[in-house]
Protein backbone atom coordinates (compact mmCIF):
# COMPACT_ATOMS: atom_id res chain seq x y z
CA UNK A 1 0.00 0.00 0.00
CA UNK A 2 2.83 2.29 -0.11
CA UNK A 3 3.90 2.62 -3.38
CA UNK A 4 4.24 5.29 -5.69
CA UNK A 5 1.23 5.60 -7.59
CA UNK A 6 0.80 4.04 -10.81
CA UNK A 7 -0.97 5.35 -14.12
CA UNK A 8 -3.18 1.74 -14.67
CA UNK A 9 -5.43 2.19 -11.06
CA UNK A 10 -8.83 2.46 -10.89
CA UNK A 11 -10.13 5.10 -11.04
CA UNK A 12 -10.36 7.21 -7.60
CA UNK A 13 -13.28 8.78 -8.53
CA UNK A 14 -15.75 5.37 -8.28
CA UNK A 15 -14.93 5.28 -4.48
CA UNK A 16 -15.69 8.91 -3.68
CA UNK A 17 -16.93 10.89 -1.05
CA UNK A 18 -14.92 8.41 0.95
CA UNK A 19 -11.10 8.42 1.18
CA UNK A 20 -9.91 5.99 -1.66
CA UNK A 21 -6.33 6.50 -3.32
CA UNK A 22 -4.72 9.23 -4.87
CA UNK A 23 -4.01 7.63 -7.77
CA UNK A 24 -3.74 8.14 -11.39
CA UNK A 25 -6.77 7.76 -13.53
CA UNK A 26 -6.88 4.34 -15.32
CA UNK A 27 -10.49 4.96 -17.12
CA UNK A 28 -11.84 1.60 -17.38
CA UNK A 29 -8.60 -0.38 -17.52
CA UNK A 30 -8.04 -2.85 -14.52
CA UNK A 31 -4.85 -4.17 -13.65
CA UNK A 32 -4.52 -8.36 -12.95
CA UNK A 33 -0.68 -7.64 -11.33
CA UNK A 34 1.18 -11.09 -11.97
CA UNK A 35 -1.34 -12.53 -13.86
CA UNK A 36 -2.07 -13.36 -17.46
CA UNK A 37 -4.52 -12.05 -19.31
CA UNK A 38 -7.99 -13.61 -19.51
CA UNK A 39 -8.23 -16.03 -22.98
CA UNK A 40 -10.98 -15.46 -24.92
CA UNK A 41 -12.88 -18.82 -23.57
CA UNK A 42 -12.42 -17.49 -20.22
CA UNK A 43 -13.97 -13.59 -20.74
CA UNK A 44 -16.50 -15.63 -22.70
CA UNK A 45 -17.57 -17.93 -19.67
CA UNK A 46 -16.89 -14.69 -17.23
CA UNK A 47 -19.47 -12.74 -19.72
CA UNK A 48 -21.67 -15.05 -19.72
CA UNK A 49 -21.96 -15.83 -16.16
CA UNK A 50 -21.92 -11.93 -15.39
CA UNK A 51 -25.22 -11.86 -17.93
CA UNK A 52 -26.97 -14.52 -16.37
CA UNK A 53 -27.27 -12.82 -13.19
CA UNK A 54 -28.23 -9.66 -14.76
CA UNK A 55 -24.68 -6.98 -14.49
CA UNK A 56 -24.93 -4.37 -16.54
CA UNK A 57 -22.31 -2.12 -15.68
CA UNK A 58 -18.58 -2.36 -14.40
CA UNK A 59 -17.86 -5.65 -16.38
CA UNK A 60 -14.26 -5.09 -16.30
CA UNK A 61 -13.95 -5.10 -12.25
CA UNK A 62 -16.14 -7.80 -12.01
CA UNK A 63 -14.28 -10.15 -14.64
CA UNK A 64 -11.20 -8.67 -12.87
CA UNK A 65 -12.00 -9.92 -10.24
CA UNK A 66 -13.54 -13.42 -11.12
CA UNK A 67 -10.27 -14.04 -13.73
CA UNK A 68 -8.20 -13.52 -10.47
CA UNK A 69 -10.16 -16.53 -8.90
CA UNK A 70 -9.66 -18.88 -12.22
CA UNK A 71 -5.93 -18.12 -11.88
CA UNK A 72 -6.06 -19.46 -8.44
CA UNK A 73 -7.74 -22.29 -9.46
CA UNK A 74 -5.07 -23.13 -11.95
CA UNK A 75 -2.46 -22.70 -9.70
CA UNK A 76 -4.13 -25.50 -7.40
CA UNK A 77 -3.66 -22.62 -4.56
CA UNK A 78 -3.76 -24.36 -1.08
CA UNK A 79 -6.87 -24.48 1.13
CA UNK A 80 -5.43 -22.33 3.55
CA UNK A 81 -4.77 -19.63 0.80
CA UNK A 82 -7.70 -20.05 -0.61
CA UNK A 83 -9.65 -19.93 3.16
CA UNK A 84 -8.03 -16.77 3.82
CA UNK A 85 -9.08 -15.27 0.43
CA UNK A 86 -12.47 -15.99 0.53
CA UNK A 87 -12.85 -14.83 4.45
CA UNK A 88 -11.23 -11.52 3.38
CA UNK A 89 -13.23 -10.88 0.31
CA UNK A 90 -16.56 -11.71 2.27
CA UNK A 91 -15.34 -9.69 5.52
CA UNK A 92 -15.17 -6.95 2.62
CA UNK A 93 -18.13 -7.33 0.71
CA UNK A 94 -20.50 -7.26 4.19
CA UNK A 95 -17.99 -3.71 4.82
CA UNK A 96 -19.40 -2.46 1.69
CA UNK A 97 -22.83 -3.36 2.04
CA UNK A 98 -23.02 -2.05 6.07
CA UNK A 99 -20.99 1.35 4.55
CA UNK A 100 -23.09 1.78 1.25
CA UNK A 101 -26.26 3.83 2.93
CA UNK A 102 -24.23 6.39 4.17
CA UNK A 103 -21.21 7.13 1.58
CA UNK A 104 -22.50 10.52 1.22
CA UNK A 105 -21.98 11.52 4.91
CA UNK A 106 -18.52 13.08 6.21
CA UNK A 107 -17.03 10.92 8.46
CA UNK A 108 -13.86 10.78 11.14
CA UNK A 109 -12.64 8.21 12.12
CA UNK A 110 -11.51 7.68 15.73
CA UNK A 111 -8.39 5.65 16.80
CA UNK A 112 -6.85 4.98 20.73
CA UNK A 113 -7.17 2.74 23.62
CA UNK A 114 -9.73 0.49 24.37
CA UNK A 115 -8.32 0.13 27.95
CA UNK A 116 -9.36 4.14 28.32
CA UNK A 117 -11.89 4.18 31.09
CA UNK A 118 -14.58 6.61 31.17
CA UNK A 119 -13.74 8.92 33.67
CA UNK A 120 -10.29 9.30 31.92
CA UNK A 121 -9.61 12.77 30.70
CA UNK A 122 -8.70 11.67 27.57
CA UNK A 123 -12.07 9.45 27.61
CA UNK A 124 -14.08 13.22 27.49
CA UNK A 125 -11.97 14.66 25.04
CA UNK A 126 -12.59 12.42 22.22
CA UNK A 127 -16.53 12.49 22.97
CA UNK A 128 -16.39 16.00 23.58
CA UNK A 129 -14.80 16.15 20.14
CA UNK A 130 -17.55 13.33 18.60
CA UNK A 131 -20.20 15.88 19.64
CA UNK A 132 -18.82 18.49 18.32
CA UNK A 133 -18.44 16.98 14.60
CA UNK A 134 -21.44 15.43 14.96
CA UNK A 135 -23.06 18.72 15.42
CA UNK A 136 -22.40 19.60 11.78
CA UNK A 137 -23.50 16.39 10.24
CA UNK A 138 -20.66 14.06 10.11
CA UNK A 139 -20.60 10.57 11.23
CA UNK A 140 -18.16 8.65 13.51
CA UNK A 141 -16.16 5.69 13.01
CA UNK A 142 -14.45 3.69 15.26
CA UNK A 143 -13.43 -0.11 15.99
CA UNK A 144 -16.53 -0.61 18.45
CA UNK A 145 -15.11 -1.50 21.15
CA UNK A 146 -14.19 0.11 24.67
CA UNK A 147 -11.88 3.30 26.02
CA UNK A 148 -11.39 5.57 22.95
CA UNK A 149 -14.35 4.02 20.39
CA UNK A 150 -17.28 4.44 23.02
CA UNK A 151 -16.49 7.71 23.77
CA UNK A 152 -16.51 8.68 20.09
CA UNK A 153 -19.85 7.06 19.28
CA UNK A 154 -21.07 8.00 23.23
CA UNK A 155 -20.52 11.96 21.55
CA UNK A 156 -21.76 10.81 18.10
CA UNK A 157 -25.03 9.56 19.42
CA UNK A 158 -26.13 6.04 18.02
CA UNK A 159 -27.82 7.25 14.55
CA UNK A 160 -24.13 9.25 13.49
CA UNK A 161 -21.61 5.90 14.47
CA UNK A 162 -20.54 3.69 12.12
CA UNK A 163 -18.47 0.48 14.18
CA UNK A 164 -15.80 -1.70 12.70
CA UNK A 165 -15.71 -4.52 15.07
CA UNK A 166 -12.49 -6.80 15.59
CA UNK A 167 -13.27 -10.43 17.15
CA UNK A 168 -10.96 -11.20 19.69
CA UNK A 169 -10.69 -14.38 22.11
CA UNK A 170 -9.68 -11.80 25.23
CA UNK A 171 -11.57 -8.98 24.34
CA UNK A 172 -15.14 -7.93 24.98
CA UNK A 173 -17.26 -7.30 22.15
CA UNK A 174 -18.80 -4.70 20.41
CA UNK A 175 -19.53 -1.48 23.11
CA UNK A 176 -23.00 -0.13 24.11
CA UNK A 177 -23.27 2.74 22.17
CA UNK A 178 -23.34 0.45 18.62
CA UNK A 179 -24.16 -3.23 19.74
CA UNK A 180 -26.73 -4.96 17.66
CA UNK A 181 -26.89 -2.29 15.65
CA UNK A 182 -27.10 -2.70 11.63
CA UNK A 183 -24.34 -0.06 11.20
CA UNK A 184 -21.79 -2.63 13.00
CA UNK A 185 -19.58 -5.02 11.12
CA UNK A 186 -17.88 -7.36 12.71
CA UNK A 187 -14.29 -8.78 11.39
CA UNK A 188 -11.67 -11.14 11.76
CA UNK A 189 -8.88 -10.05 10.31
CA UNK A 190 -7.21 -6.89 11.33
CA UNK A 191 -6.03 -5.59 7.79
CA UNK A 192 -10.04 -5.74 6.23
CA UNK A 193 -10.86 -3.64 9.73
CA UNK A 194 -7.87 -1.53 9.21
CA UNK A 195 -9.07 -1.10 5.21
CA UNK A 196 -13.05 -0.14 6.28
CA UNK A 197 -11.61 2.41 9.12
CA UNK A 198 -9.64 4.43 7.05
CA UNK A 199 -10.79 4.18 3.22
CA UNK A 200 -14.40 5.47 4.24
CA UNK A 201 -13.36 8.52 6.27
CA UNK A 202 -12.95 11.93 5.57
CA UNK A 203 -10.81 12.38 8.93
CA UNK A 204 -9.12 11.18 11.22
CA UNK A 205 -8.47 11.46 15.30
CA UNK A 206 -5.94 9.84 17.08
CA UNK A 207 -5.66 9.85 21.00
CA UNK A 208 -3.02 8.21 22.86
CA UNK A 209 -2.60 4.47 23.14
CA UNK A 210 -0.92 1.56 22.69
CA UNK A 211 0.59 -0.76 19.93
CA UNK A 212 -2.56 -0.62 17.71
CA UNK A 213 -2.91 3.06 18.21
CA UNK A 214 0.19 4.11 16.90
CA UNK A 215 0.23 1.49 14.40
CA UNK A 216 -2.73 3.12 12.55
CA UNK A 217 -1.18 6.83 13.05
CA UNK A 218 1.81 5.52 11.22
CA UNK A 219 -0.15 3.81 8.84
CA UNK A 220 -2.44 6.68 8.06
CA UNK A 221 0.75 9.23 8.24
CA UNK A 222 2.67 6.36 5.31
CA UNK A 223 -0.55 6.58 3.29
CA UNK A 224 -1.04 10.68 3.33
CA UNK A 225 2.80 11.28 3.09
CA UNK A 226 2.72 8.57 0.00
CA UNK A 227 -0.20 9.60 -2.12
CA UNK A 228 -2.54 6.54 -1.15
CA UNK A 229 -4.99 7.88 0.10
CA UNK A 230 -6.76 11.43 -0.43
CA UNK A 231 -5.12 14.53 1.59
CA UNK A 232 -7.54 14.36 4.56
CA UNK A 233 -7.05 15.81 8.50
CA UNK A 234 -5.52 13.93 10.55
CA UNK A 235 -5.58 15.37 14.50
CA UNK A 236 -3.45 14.24 16.96
CA UNK A 237 -5.29 14.71 20.53
CA UNK A 238 -3.94 14.86 23.75
CA UNK A 239 -5.35 16.64 27.19
CA UNK A 240 -4.49 19.88 28.34
CA UNK A 241 -0.93 19.40 29.54
CA UNK A 242 -0.37 16.30 28.33
CA UNK A 243 2.98 15.09 26.46
CA UNK A 244 1.94 11.60 24.73
CA UNK A 245 2.07 13.10 21.59
CA UNK A 246 5.07 15.66 22.12
CA UNK A 247 6.76 12.84 23.12
CA UNK A 248 6.25 11.45 19.84
CA UNK A 249 7.17 14.44 18.27
CA UNK A 250 10.41 14.56 19.35
CA UNK A 251 11.02 11.14 18.61
CA UNK A 252 10.25 12.43 14.70
CA UNK A 253 12.47 15.21 15.04
CA UNK A 254 15.59 13.62 16.84
CA UNK A 255 15.13 10.00 15.32
CA UNK A 256 13.99 10.03 12.03
CA UNK A 257 13.73 14.07 10.27
CA UNK A 258 17.36 14.77 11.78
CA UNK A 259 18.66 11.16 9.29
CA UNK A 260 16.32 12.59 6.29
CA UNK A 261 14.13 9.64 7.07
CA UNK A 262 11.17 12.00 6.62
CA UNK A 263 11.31 15.65 4.91
CA UNK A 264 10.40 18.87 7.22
CA UNK A 265 7.03 19.44 5.59
CA UNK A 266 5.72 15.99 6.33
CA UNK A 267 4.80 17.55 9.53
CA UNK A 268 1.92 19.13 7.73
CA UNK A 269 0.35 16.20 7.20
CA UNK A 270 -0.84 15.94 10.49
CA UNK A 271 -1.86 18.56 14.04
CA UNK A 272 -1.25 18.00 17.63
CA UNK A 273 -3.32 19.71 20.05
CA UNK A 274 -4.81 19.37 23.27
CA UNK A 275 -8.20 21.64 22.13
CA UNK A 276 -10.95 19.88 21.47
CA UNK A 277 -12.70 23.18 19.68
CA UNK A 278 -8.74 23.44 17.57
CA UNK A 279 -9.42 19.48 16.79
CA UNK A 280 -12.85 20.10 15.58
CA UNK A 281 -11.77 23.69 13.34
CA UNK A 282 -8.86 21.32 11.98
CA UNK A 283 -11.44 18.49 10.79
CA UNK A 284 -14.32 20.60 9.72
CA UNK A 285 -11.80 23.31 7.93
CA UNK A 286 -10.27 21.10 6.04
CA UNK A 287 -13.57 21.04 3.68
CA UNK A 288 -14.03 24.40 4.17
CA UNK A 289 -13.10 25.16 0.17
CA UNK A 290 -11.33 22.10 -0.71
CA UNK A 291 -13.14 19.36 -1.64
CA UNK A 292 -11.48 16.03 -3.39
CA UNK A 293 -8.76 15.61 -6.11
CA UNK A 294 -7.92 13.01 -8.69
CA UNK A 295 -5.64 12.43 -11.28
CA UNK A 296 -6.43 12.55 -14.92
CA UNK A 297 -2.92 11.59 -16.95
CA UNK A 298 -0.01 13.35 -15.77
CA UNK A 299 -2.45 16.17 -14.13
CA UNK A 300 -3.59 16.45 -10.48
CA UNK A 301 -7.02 17.97 -10.65
CA UNK A 302 -8.20 19.83 -7.39
CA UNK A 303 -11.80 20.16 -6.89
CA UNK A 304 -12.80 23.14 -5.24
CA UNK A 305 -16.33 24.77 -3.82
CA UNK A 306 -14.94 28.14 -4.46
CA UNK A 307 -12.97 29.34 -7.74
CA UNK A 308 -9.91 31.11 -6.87
CA UNK A 309 -9.23 34.87 -8.63
CA UNK A 310 -6.77 35.84 -10.95
CA UNK A 311 -4.87 37.35 -7.91
CA UNK A 312 -4.75 33.71 -5.97
CA UNK A 313 -3.75 31.45 -9.04
CA UNK A 314 -1.01 33.75 -9.19
CA UNK A 315 -0.18 33.40 -5.49
CA UNK A 316 -0.39 29.58 -5.80
CA UNK A 317 2.08 29.65 -8.44
CA UNK A 318 4.70 32.11 -6.43
CA UNK A 319 4.67 29.62 -3.34
CA UNK A 320 4.34 26.37 -4.68
CA UNK A 321 6.26 26.28 -7.90
CA UNK A 322 8.34 23.81 -6.38
CA UNK A 323 6.06 21.06 -6.78
CA UNK A 324 5.42 21.48 -10.05
CA UNK A 325 7.01 19.73 -12.44
CA UNK A 326 6.54 21.40 -15.69
CA UNK A 327 3.81 24.43 -16.59
CA UNK A 328 1.92 25.96 -13.95
CA UNK A 329 -1.34 26.39 -11.46
CA UNK A 330 -3.93 26.51 -13.53
CA UNK A 331 -7.84 27.17 -13.40
CA UNK A 332 -9.65 24.28 -15.46
CA UNK A 333 -12.86 23.23 -16.87
CA UNK A 334 -13.87 18.89 -16.00
CA UNK A 335 -11.61 17.46 -18.00
CA UNK A 336 -12.51 14.39 -20.33
CA UNK A 337 -12.62 11.38 -17.72
CA UNK A 338 -14.62 13.62 -15.22
CA UNK A 339 -17.18 15.01 -17.73
CA UNK A 340 -17.51 10.72 -18.65
CA UNK A 341 -18.07 9.79 -15.39
CA UNK A 342 -20.45 12.77 -14.20
CA UNK A 343 -17.66 13.62 -11.68
CA UNK A 344 -18.09 16.39 -9.66
CA UNK A 345 -18.90 18.93 -12.72
CA UNK A 346 -20.85 21.56 -10.81
CA UNK A 347 -17.17 22.34 -8.77
CA UNK A 348 -14.27 24.84 -9.60
CA UNK A 349 -11.06 22.98 -10.44
CA UNK A 350 -7.43 23.97 -10.49
CA UNK A 351 -5.25 21.45 -11.95
CA UNK A 352 -1.15 20.88 -12.25
CA UNK A 353 1.86 18.56 -13.12
CA UNK A 354 3.04 17.39 -9.42
CA UNK A 355 6.03 15.92 -8.94
CA UNK A 356 3.70 12.72 -6.60
CA UNK A 357 6.66 13.37 -3.64
CA UNK A 358 5.93 16.35 -1.58
CA UNK A 359 2.55 15.39 -0.47
CA UNK A 360 3.29 17.66 2.67
CA UNK A 361 3.44 20.31 0.38
CA UNK A 362 0.17 19.47 -1.46
CA UNK A 363 -1.39 19.64 2.01
CA UNK A 364 0.26 23.10 2.25
CA UNK A 365 -1.65 24.20 -1.22
CA UNK A 366 -4.47 22.51 0.33
CA UNK A 367 -4.77 24.75 3.49
CA UNK A 368 -4.04 27.89 1.71
CA UNK A 369 -6.88 27.30 -1.22
CA UNK A 370 -9.13 27.11 2.10
CA UNK A 371 -7.69 30.95 2.75
CA UNK A 372 -8.82 31.99 -0.18
CA UNK A 373 -13.22 32.00 1.10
Amino acid sequence: MTNQPSDDSVDPATLEPATPPLEADGGDRVPVRGSKRLDKNERAFIDGLLDSIGVTERHDLYRAILGTVLRLAEEHTDALDLKLTSAALAEMAEAFRVFRPYRGARKVTFFGSARTRPDDPLYIQARELAERVARHGWMVVTGAGPGIMAAGMEGAGRDQSLGVNIRLPHEQGANPFIAQDPKLVEMRYFFTRKLMLIKESDGYAVLPGGFGTLDEAFELLTLLQTGKAQPAPLVLLDVPGGNYWSGWETFLDEQVLSRGLIAPEDHFLYKVTSDVEEAARELLGFYRNYHSCRWVGDLLVVRLEHAPTRKQIQELNEEFRDIVTEGSIRPTKPLGPERTGHDHLDLARICFRFNRLNYGRLRQLIDTVNTFV
